[in-house]
């Protein structure tokens, strides 16, 4: 039997070595399966076309929205019950295949509903929660600044000062992905009375706020990232995130999307994967397909042993979710981990093309390129690995 002839196993081919998507209910999957779907009928024929203009899929928020897969149940009336593990599956396979798509979501549902859901009071989850969920308005997040990234914990620059009813924010946020479209903006800044980190919603059209997108990104370029200038913001009370009172309460919400990015990681690793493995089999050298040389094989099985391993510790992190028992410091690890083994799995993949690892119209260089914002948004590698240690250790190396 000639190497082109032997058996292939299906879960290989899709980079699932170990059958994870097994582990969901006949329900579940095929949810999945509806929402893979969508994924290669909407998503895919569009996304190197709108990574190259730098552009947002704006077009698809209708078909999103026909999914019912966005919020919670609590969010919304008809919005379906999802496990964290189908939630996680579902945020791996919008990565594999755009992770600039799966990022444009994410900050709608994840950081944008979940500050509001984690840390609003039930007012402002009735006012603002359903209509996010039938994306007829799109949330954002604002935490980072322009000179204050991995330190928002020691001190936010942006401030916010109480006249009566209202707040007044003064600042400048940096990286803002979907600002520059979004109908809210979560904006977090210090109380100058007090000096605690509180959370406020900002509504499209308020004065004195300004989004600028950034240009000349060479990642996640299908996401709008905003530059946002705050000058004399005027916010009512009734925009305060009511349940927000410290950067504590801003962890809650960062605790569960960094276990989202982990899902991202290992979506984009798969991609890559898989991108890198059809192009192997296809490649001839030497008179025969790439695929049959060993080294290129030595490569294959690292990337499936790099996405194996990341989707066995995101398995566990969704099943200690479940239980309501994820500490901060289990996201952090999983943050950590799975991006760095992504931005090593990525790298194997465009290896595998050679130069043509490089160009655009071989779907490698998009995730190559996409891994390094993934590797350093939602807390850099060095910071969550002194989350860890901090835990570990019981003491903290933060400056």
């Amino acid at each position: 039997m000639s190497r082109q002839q032997k058996k292939i196993d299906p879960a290989a081919v899709e980079g699932d070595f170990f059958r994870v998507k097994d582990l969901l209910s006949d329900q579940e999957r095929r949810t999945l399966d509806r929402v893979r779907a969508f994924l290669a009928e909407k998503v895919e024929p569009t996304a190197t076309e709108l990574w190259a203009r730098a552009e947002s899929p704006l077009h698809l928020v209708d078909a999103i929205r026909e999914l019912n897969i966005t919020g919670l149940p609590g969010d919304a009336p008809g919005v379906d019950e999802r496990g964290p593990l189908l939630n996680g599956l579902i945020s791996m396979e919008m990565a594999r295949t755009d992770p600039s798509f799966a990022t444009f979501y994410g900050v709608h549902s994840g950081l944008g509903m979940g500050s509001i859901r984690e840390c609003g009071s039930d007012e402002q989850r009735e006012r603002w929660l359903p209509e996010m969920a039938r994306w007829t308005r799109i949330g954002a997040f604002a935490l980072t600044e322009p000179l204050v990234g991995s330190a928002t914990a020691g001190g936010l620059l942006t401030t916010a000062r109480r006249e009566g009813d209202t707040w007044v924010l003064n600042g400048e946020k940096k990286w803002i992905g979907n600002a520059t479209f979004a109908d809210l903006v979560v904006v977090w800044a210090h109380d100058e009375a007090d000096g605690q980190v509180k959370g406020f919603v900002v509504e499209k059209g308020t004065p004195g706020f300004t989004a600028r997108k950034l240009e000349g990104k060479i990642a996640l370029r299908g996401v709008q990232n905003a530059h946002i200038v705050l000058d004399d913001v005027r916010v009512p009370e009734d925009n305060r995130l009511q349940r927000a009172n410290s950067f504590r309460d801003t962890a809650r919400v960062l605790k569960v999307t960094r276990g989202g990015v982990a899902w991202f990681a290992i979506g984009c690793s798969i991609g890559a994967y898989e991108a890198a493995r059809a192009y192997a089999v296809e490649r001839e050298q030497f008179g025969r397909p790439i695929a049959s040389f060993q080294l290129v094989q030595d490569l294959l099985s690292r990337m499936l042993g790099n996405i194996t391993a990341c989707q066995a510790m995101a398995v566990r992190m969704a099943a200690l979710q479940a239980e309501d028992r994820l500490s901060e410091a289990q996201a952090a690890m999983a943050k950590m981990f799975c991006t760095t083994r992504m931005r090593e799995t990525v790298a194997w993949g465009r290896e595998i093309f050679g130069g043509n690892g490089i160009l655009l119209e071989h779907k490698a260089a998009r995730f190559f390129a996409d891994a390094e914002a993934l590797y350093s948004y939602e807390g850099t590698r060095d910071m969550n690995s002194l989350i860890v240690g901090r835990a570990a250790t019981g003491f903290s190396a933060f400056v």
